[in-house]
């Protein structure tokens, strides 16, 4: 038998140590008005985004510059591969964007986060046909 007590046999306190060791990489916004540059920071879920992080593991550069060897503008994007691997290794979940920058650079596998059972295509149908069926006419008036 397991040892695991399921989420509602737990205290509060047990609870609250639980949600508290979540940690998350997601970006921090740094740079000017109107030219972001985000840290991707590893830090605990419940902190502001600005707050202090555990690790910060790159930068992203949202902004596309024209580059003179490339024909369309690149958006730069510098990570730790070795660090972001080993926070991933830990438990560490990406935010959303954090993640398609992964997938991006080839960390995540495309089809990262595993497909839901709500997301799946239905192979069969879970109403039955529509059967019309005639009304009977009502009287308006009452009779007397």
């Amino acid at each position: 038998m397991s040892s695991v007590k399921p989420l509602l046999e737990l205290t509060k306190a047990q609870r609250r140590e639980l949600k508290k060791d979540t940690i998350k990489i997601r970006l921090a916004r740094f740079g000017r008005k109107h030219q972001p540059t985000y840290n991707i920071v590893v830090t605990n879920s419940r902190k502001a985004q600005q707050r202090l992080p555990i690790e910060v593991i790159g930068t992203y550069d949202s902004v596309p510059v024209k580059l003179p060897w490339s024909e369309e503008p690149v958006k730069d994007i510098s990570l730790d591969f070795h660090r972001t691997k080993y926070w991933l290794g830990k438990g560490a979940e990406p935010t959303e964007r954090v993640a398609w920058l992964l997938k991006k650079v080839g960390i995540l596998p495309q089809f990262w986060p595993k497909e839901s059972s709500n997301t799946k295509e239905i192979i069969r149908p879970i109403v039955e046909d529509i059967k019309e069926v005639q009304e009977i006419p009502v009287e308006l008036t009452r009779k007397r």
